[in-house]
């Protein structure tokens, strides 16, 4: 994929400005966007954060309701860049990735045939890259990422020769290759998230939500460069694995629900196979729930959880740093601040921005943004 820089958001722009006692008191949250039906809701993918803006989905709203491709510019001003109508696509998901100047994206529904397509969106046109027939995947819940050569690679949640899931490329020619059809065996079934690519090896790297039908319990695996696939971890029963990260020491990732404290952990897993649980999630002030984790220079883990934190259970923004401290940077009310926040991107300043999936209405989230965090 190709370099992105972030943008150092203004703060002078914010709709709205709210502090509701986080563990670090001088966190405050600022509204940039509030989601409404017409132009999009159910934002709870996460933000790209670009030199000129910030891009995102909603998964639902817009002209044709089958939600939309947005812009929030560094003039402070939001703009719908495509609305998804079903022979499009429709219903996107995983968020868009940025690359010379083009976006990136899958739908979960729509195209030809109903199962998905992959898509670029560039200033002058929206192109259908790739339309799933489900026999070789379907139903993409994640987006894609891009190599250097151009080439994407993502998942399906479903299709394939077996109706588990596919791991797939589709090259800067349009070629499309299915580099996994999962067996929901050992190898696991219905891929819980993307991949992630290690640019050295061209190995991937990701999550699914089952193994041998235990409905959860899913495997973190490798796929190298020859297209050999390899379970490195497997999750007991009831573990819901949603993605992993990639660090120079390993893999990082997130259990949606399960683990030892019940409500998800954040944990580890090194180059030996060692697991190692960073953080429990109880359900209580500290959250439940987790989304996927980004990771800065230093070491140290951002996130977000879609639940617990306050009496309402409407999740928090949290950190882990390199020592294994974690706090609570910012707990969600429900209220005009929002609710069930996505995984968040950093900004050079330090400042986190994402959205929430819901507000003051279920589905009609607010974008935000974090400043004062240390």
């Amino acid at each position: 994929m190709g370099t992105m820089k972030q943008l150092r958001l203004p703060v002078a722009c914010a709709l709205a400005l709210m502090t509701v006692a986080p563990v670090e008191a001088q966190v405050q949250e600022i509204v940039l966007h509030k989601f409404i039906l017409g132009t999009g809701v159910n934002a709870g993918a996460g933000v790209t954060l670009a030199p000129d803006g910030i891009y995102g989905i909603a998964t639902g709203g817009g002209t044709g309701n089958a939600g939309v491709v947005y812009k929030w510019d560094t003039a402070y001003y939001y703009r719908v860049l495509h609305n998804f109508a079903g022979a499009d696509g429709a219903y996107p998901g995983g968020g868009v990735i940025v690359d010379s100047g083009n976006l990136y994206g899958t739908t979960e529904q729509g195209g030809t045939l109903g199962y998905g397509v992959v898509y670029k969106l560039s200033a002058a046109n929206y192109t259908v890259l790739y339309n799933f027939t489900g026999t070789d995947g379907g139903e993409p819940y994640t987006g894609v990422i891009r190599d250097s050569a151009g080439n994407l690679y993502g998942t399906t949640s479903m299709g394939g020769t077996g109706g588990y899931g596919v791991v797939y490329k589709l090259d800067a020619a349009g070629n499309y290759t299915v580099l996994h059809n999962f067996a929901e065996g050992a190898d696991g079934g219905h891929p819980s998230s993307g991949v992630v690519r290690d640019s050295a090896t061209g190995n991937l790297y990701g999550t699914t939500f089952d193994s041998a039908g235990n409905n959860g319990g899913g495997v973190v695996y490798k796929l190298d460069a020859e297209d050999n696939y390899t379970v490195l971890y497997r999750f007991p029963k009831g573990a819901i694995p949603i993605g992993v990260i990639l660090a120079p020491d390993g893999l990082y990732g997130i259990l949606g629900d399960g683990g030892a404290a019940l409500f998800g952990e954040l944990y580890k897993l090194d180059a030996s196979g060692l697991y190692t649980v960073l953080h429990g999630f109880t359900g209580g002030a500290d959250g439940g729930a987790p989304n996927l984790v980004i990771r800065d220079s230093a070491g140290n883990l951002y996130g977000t959880t879609g639940g617990g934190g306050g009496p309402m259970g409407e999740g928090v923004v949290y950190k882990l740093d390199s020592a294994g401290n974690y706090t609570v940077l910012y707990t969600f009310t429900g209220g005009a601040d929002g609710a069930q926040p996505s995984a968040v991107s950093r900004t050079p300043a330090g400042n986190l921005v994402g959205t929430t999936y819901s507000g003051v209405n279920v589905g009609e989230g607010v974008m935000f943004e974090l400043t004062g965090v240390q």
